[in-house]
């Protein structure tokens, strides 16, 4: 009886396949074209970033310590040296298409559709001697905390460039410039609407609806082609179409003294190339 069980099992399982296939029937074209046409990817993600060292090294070496990404704010000690962040970049959607015409398109979003808020925090940025005998520090406890309600990547095909489009505010920032004796508090980059006068009235032309609520700008990154300074004739082109803000300085200080506040209303910088190669 039981090696008639284990047959009768055995052809229960062999013929399952031909059971399934029996239900099968055949897709028509359009029915085909609503499961290709929903290719993509959606990935929610939260993390938390810190990286001890990047350093760039020609003969010399520029070095960034201590770097922290996250959200929430950012942390100092004692005597107000930034240790870290405080909190994870969360709350992220990242929306991955590839388009009919072949473009790559990455949006990041929110899963509540409320802006992301990040924090990054930055300990010192200096350059080094080869023999690391002399150094100059740049900058230090840099931290700055803000809010993302728009960022959009696209790679386009047509002209194999890169194009990103992001509104942003950072809602603090602060620096100190220290080969220069200079400190930065409570910088603040907001949308164009922010002070007195409005982006319309400046005759601001963004696609973007935020431009007036975010700061809002594009770049685009590419291949530029006969670089006469450029050994191999090509380079690295970034452009910036556009960017648009308000941006305010709470205290500038110098020697340590605070010599006032700096605003400036609708800041705008457009039709900006660069090409960068080496040398």
């Amino acid at each position: 009886m039981k090696g008639l069980k284990k047959i009768a099992l055995a052809t229960a399982v062999a013929a399952a396949p031909f059971a399934a296939q029996a239900e099968l029937k055949a897709m028509d074209d359009g029915a085909m074209g609503n499961v290709t046409g929903q290719a993509g990817v959606t990935i929610e993600l939260e993390t938390k970033v810190d990286i001890g060292a990047v350093t760039y090294t020609d003969e010399g070496s520029f070095a960034v310590s201590g770097v922290h990404i996250g959200g929430g704010a950012v942390t100092t000690d004692a005597d107000g040296n930034v240790t870290g962040v405080d909190g994870l970049l969360d709350d992220l959607k990242i929306d991955i298409d590839v388009e009919d015409d072949g473009d790559a398109a990455i949006h990041v979003g929110s899963v509540s559709g409320n802006p992301i808020d990040f924090a990054v925090g930055i300990e010192s940025a200096s350059l080094i001697a080869s023999d690391a005998s002399e150094s100059t520090l740049l900058a230090s406890n840099i931290g700055l905390t803000g809010l993302l309600a728009q960022l959009d990547i696209r790679v386009d095909t047509a002209t194999d460039t890169l194009i990103t489009d992001v509104a942003f505010n950072i809602t603090d920032m602060d620096m100190d410039i220290d080969f220069l004796g200079v400190g930065i508090r409570d910088l603040t980059i907001t949308g164009a609407n922010t002070f007195g006068g409005t982006y319309a009235d400046a005759g601001g032309t963004s696609a973007s609806p935020l431009a007036g609520t975010f700061a809002v700008a594009q770049m685009t990154v590419g291949k530029a082609t006969g670089v006469a300074g450029s050994a191999s004739g090509e380079a690295l082109e970034i452009g910036i179409p556009e960017f648009v803000a308000d941006v305010n300085v709470g205290q500038t200080l110098i020697g340590g003294t605070n010599i006032g506040t700096i605003s400036l209303d609708n800041l705008a910088i457009t039709q900006t190339n660069m090409k960068i190669y080496g040398h």
